[in-house]
This record gives C-alpha cells, structure tokens and sequence, in this order.
C-alpha cells in the first residue's frame, strides 16, 4: 500500500487536496452528490490536524472557452460548504501569481477550492498531458499532497501524478478504501465468481476481461459488449453499439472459444430502430435485423442469467446491460440488480454508468459496495496498478514520517 495519510505528518501544514468532484449536473443542479461526500472523512481529519487545506478537481472535458462556463466547480464548492457546516473560499481561477498570494494568506482550518483543473487543458491540454511547469505550480500551493481522487488515478495528469514527484505525497482515506476492498472483495474473491459486464465499448474493456476470465466462474455478458460478442460469432446485430476493430473483434473471438464454457451471451434482446423512434420489439438474437438497435436483454436471457447469479458466492457488476435511461429498454438492467441484491452473494458495483443505474433504481444501500472509480477501477482490477500513484512511495520504504 502507498503511504496513507494518517502515517504522514501534516499537523499544522497547508495541504494540496486532489479529490475527483467530477458530478453530475443538470440545470445548475447537482444530482448525486456521493463524490463530495465521499471525501469528507479525508477533510475532517485534515482540519482536526489545523491545516489549511487547497482542494484540486477536474470536472468534465473541456474543449472550448463555452465549457468553462458549464464546468466551473463553484457550484460544488456551495455543496462541499454546506455539507461541512463551515465555508469554504472559492478562486475563479488556478494559475498565476494571485493564487500564490491567496493561498499563502490562509489560515488554519480554511478551505480553499480553486477552478476546474481542466480549464489548462484549453488550449494546450496542459493539465491532461501533465505539464511539469504546471505541475510545479500546483506543487507550491502546499508543503504535502494528499491524492483522494481514486476515479481519476488511472490518469498521469499534472493535478493527479505531477504534483507528487514534487513534493511529499500520501493517498487519502477514500483511496486507501477503494483499493483495500477491491483487493479484498474481487481481487481475492470468494468462490464461485461471476463478473457481469456491460457497458458500450469493448475496446475499452477487454484487457480487464482477459484479466478476470482466469479468475472468475462466469462472466455474463449484455449491452455493447455482448454485441460485440455476438458480432464476432457472426450474428447480425444490426445498428447496434459494437467495436469496429477488427483486431478487437478476432481477440473477441478467440476468447469466446477459449472461455466458452465461461462466458454466456443473450439470447433474447429488445430493440428500437434507426427509422422509428417509437419501434420496440422482443427478438431472439437470431432474428435482429439490419436497421435493429439493441437497446436491452430479454426474459430468456435474465432466467438463463439468473440461475448464474443464484450460485453466485461474489458478483463483480461493471456497466449497465441496456439503455436504462429509457424506460421503454431499462427492464433488463432493473431486473437483474434485483437479482443481484437479493442473492446471498458479496456484491461489488465498479462504478461509472452501473453505480449510476444503481443508485436511480434504489439498490444503492442493497450492495456490500460502490466503487467510486469507473476506469480506474477497471485499470487497477486488470494490472494492480494505477499510474497517478506512481510517485508515492510505499509504506515499506518509509523511514521517518516526520516530513
């Protein structure tokens, strides 16, 4: 394990706090504030040390000066202020001489946000392809790191993995949680082991799926990837969501041959059309046609799925198995977190779009946990590693805490 926080000596010292309060938000509204929540333990302990703490966030992409107006994080700033009962300071900007001077006013126990990291992405990406001068910068915000931010970890950004390579660096609580459960949890499952994987892009995925096929009893397979599947075995899946690759499809392939006894696929689907919004249908996946879109699994597919599941001893959730945002394609995903939550199995949801579909079906406090990483849970289930982490030294090699 990288050196914790509370191994590291910050009594008294300014702290540069990376988080990831990347949350959703609609109409100047945020609609899940977990992110933030997340990371109050972290910020608690700091303030009982007397530090003064300078909090780094990235918050959507930014391409164009119009995304600097939609992705500012003051409005997470309000809701940090508001779940701490004490305020916190917000700087419209995070770079240059005034954020020096402000920063260096602070006093003990204030909180500081400065803007999205991702601003110094426009137009030179600056941030995303880990700037040293910025970096730099960022590093004599405070005298100690502390990196929080595990959603993002697999990302060697200047906010995530330059500021550690200048100075003193530990992980937060948030990080040292999510790595020891999935350590514990998936990484050293109970058997028998079945991993449930949706989503869009297999090429995204398929290096994990490599990595848990060995490992696991099932892997049970919907949305784009079980697409992609199902294209690489010659189906017609119409205008569905699939990899074009074609490197990716014949590894597709050959892993269906070699795990067929592991992987199963759909056998019924529910699909929409490219031209009419209103077309919706139950198909055998034999039968989809090529103006078809397969938005969902079917009920053949959730009973075969289901006496998987029942069996189940540890169940690793990543993606959602259809279009759940329409209700008219959100069966599929609904039924089976049912499935999921009432088995006897450990549970552990991978983040992204299925802690999302989750949360927005109320099965939130039915899982033993969420992760909150999409891709980095992803990276770190697949390699053990996370790059933004490279930097920290590991507990191990400590001598002296005392920095």
């Amino acid at each position: 394990m990288k050196l914790c926080l509370q191994n590291m000596n910050v009594r008294n010292k300014r702290v540069i706090l990376r988080v990831d309060y990347n949350v959703p938000v609609v109409n100047n509204k945020i609609l899940d504030d977990s992110k933030i929540k997340e990371t109050l333990e972290t910020i608690f302990y700091l303030l009982n040390e007397n530090c003064q703490i300078v909090i780094l966030s990235h918050f959507g992409k930014i391409r164009n000066e119009l995304d600097k107006k939609k992705y500012s994080l003051e409005i997470v700033a309000k809701r940090l202020q508001e779940l701490l009962n004490q305020e916190v300071y917000f700087s419209k900007i995070n770079f240059g001489p005034e954020v020096l001077e402000r920063v260096e006013a602070m006093k003990p126990k204030e909180i500081l946000m400065l803007e999205n990291t991702r601003f110094m992405d426009y137009p030179k990406k600056l941030e995303s392809k880990c700037d040293p001068q910025l970096a730099l910068f960022w590093s004599k915000l405070g005298s100690v790191f502390v990196n929080d931010a595990f959603a993002t970890a697999h990302r060697r950004h200047a906010s995530t993995y330059g500021i550690s390579t200048y100075i003193p660096s530990c992980i937060g609580f948030l990080m040292q949680k999510e790595i020891g459960m999935l350590d514990r949890l998936v990484v050293h499952a109970i058997h028998p082991f079945t991993v449930i994987m949706g989503g869009a892009k297999m090429d995204d995925k398929i290096t994990l799926i490599e990595a848990l096929l060995p490992k696991c009893e099932h892997l049970l397979c919907g949305g784009g990837i079980a697409n992609t599947c199902l294209k690489a075995l010659g189906f017609n899946v119409g205008e569905s969501i699939v990899s074009e690759n074609p490197e990716v499809l014949e590894k597709v392939k050959k892993i269906l041959l070699q795990y067929k006894d592991k992987i199963m696929l759909p056998l019924d689907v529910i699909v929409g059309s490219t031209y009419d919004k209103n077309y919706v249908k139950y198909k055998l996946v034999n039968q989809v046609e090529d103006n078809d879109v397969i938005y969902d699994i079917g009920t053949k597919t959730l009973q075969k799925y289901q006496s998987v599941i029942a069996d189940s001893q540890t169940i690793f959730l990543n993606g959602t198995v259809g279009l759940y945002e329409d209700m008219r394609f959100a069966n599929g995903t609904k039924e089976l977190l049912r499935m999921i939550t009432l088995s006897k199995a450990v549970t552990v949801c991978g983040g992204g779009d299925s802690a999302s579909s989750v949360r927005n079906f109320g099965f939130g406090n039915k899982f033993t946990y969420i992760s909150s990483g999409g891709g980095a849970t992803l990276e770190y289930l697949a390699s053990g590693h996370l790059v933004a982490l490279d930097a920290i030294r590991e507990e191990s090699t400590i001598e002296t805490l005392d920095m």
